[in-house]
């Protein structure tokens, strides 16, 4: 079940000349329960648009709780085939939002997205990221610039640190030290993700990575509805507690029609520096099976290699650090593939 499904059923519906897609201000599903708040342009439609709505989604078994909420307002353009009720803004100067998520922490997120974010820079693409694990930064250690303070311009925008070519933001750069907890409940929290994305000064960027935080909480869901991404990557393991998670990511982003662009299998493999062998410590073919059987592709596998957590603990990712590695050469690959499949789009 998707938003699009219950969008499909609400759009054969009309009250009072006017059909209950365009009445739509915003649309919530997770899991089983559905939100629908409508702009109400006239106090005695309330009753009617109530009872069209749950009628059109009888034949959703899968909705078991609607809640339906009313604001005061005149009905919106409606929006486009296929496409959720709820607006989502475009981060001003980017082309292109790149979402790296994962079901689960300890599978190496960030570490991948520090090192696309290089990748797509290597490619000759301007790019900029964005650390958005407000709970654990890692972002400043990977790139080493922990310390480094961000001020704003003339129009009170923050301006991203730049290192390495990318232009890069994260929560660790206004702390006043590395070990300062972040203590904030979910509305503090969005608050300051919204100004990480629609108050800064990114200039003009190909491509923005924005390195969620893992799993499928509040966060991700809110980001996911209310900001204009081109699509999410997942990263996972080839262990079946990881991908157990993944499922739910995969089918989070399918459920606010956030396209997934692909799945990254993080260590992968390790590959004996004496005999050349390749061991698969975690399993083999089970991050293949799960892309199958969700419809999605692999866009590449990263082996296992002590250097890339050296590298990070000296703040240069492994794909500056040394680029003719198998893990760096896989990342370039990888980089290459998602460039060529959002250009195809």
């Amino acid at each position: 079940m998707a938003v699009k499904d219950i969008m499909d059923a609400l759009r054969e519906v009309s009250v009072d000349n006017t059909k209950l897609t365009e009445l739509i201000k915003d649309i919530k599903l997770i899991g089983s329960s559905l939100e629908v708040v409508y702009r109400l342009p006239k106090k005695e439609l309330e009753e009617e648009i109530r009872r069209k709505t749950y009628q059109a989604l009888e034949n959703l078994p899968e909705i078991k709780n609607v809640n339906i909420r009313f604001v005061e307002g005149v009905p919106e353009v409606p929006p486009a085939f296929g496409q959720p009720a709820f607006t989502r803004r475009r981060v001003e100067g980017v082309k292109h939002l790149i979402a790296v998520g994962s079901g689960k922490g300890g599978v190496g997120k960030s570490t991948v997205a520090a090192n696309l974010a290089v990748a797509l820079s290597k490619l000759g693409y301007q790019v900029g990221l964005l650390d958005a694990d407000i709970y654990g930064p890692s972002i400043p250690t990977l790139f080493g610039v922990k310390g480094e303070r961000v001020y704003v311009d003339e129009r009170n925008r923050l301006i991203p640190i730049e290192k390495y070519g990318i232009k890069i933001l994260s929560i660790g750069f206004l702390l006043p030290s590395e070990d300062t907890p972040i203590i904030w409940r979910g509305p503090m929290l969005m608050k300051a993700l919204t100004q990480f994305l629609f108050d800064v000064n990114w200039g003009n960027l190909d491509y923005l990575v924005l390195d969620l935080p893992p799993g499928t909480g509040d966060v991700q869901l809110t980001l996911a509805q209310n900001v204009d991404m081109t699509g999410a990557i997942i990263v996972t393991t080839p262990q079946d507690v990881a991908l157990a998670d993944v499922k739910k990511a995969t089918a989070m982003f399918k459920e606010v029609n956030v396209p997934v662009l692909g799945v990254i299998e993080n260590m992968a493999y390790f590959i004996c520096p004496e005999s050349g062998n390749k061991y698969y410590v975690f399993g083999k073919g089970k991050v293949l099976e799960f892309a199958r059987v969700y419809n999605l592709q692999v866009l590449g596998s990263i082996p296992m290699d002590p250097q890339v957590a050296e590298t990070s603990d000296t703040g240069m990712p492994v794909t500056l650090a040394n680029p003719e590695s198998e893990v760096s050469k896989a990342f370039y690959a990888i980089a290459k593939l998602v460039s060529e499949k959002i250009l195809r789009r």
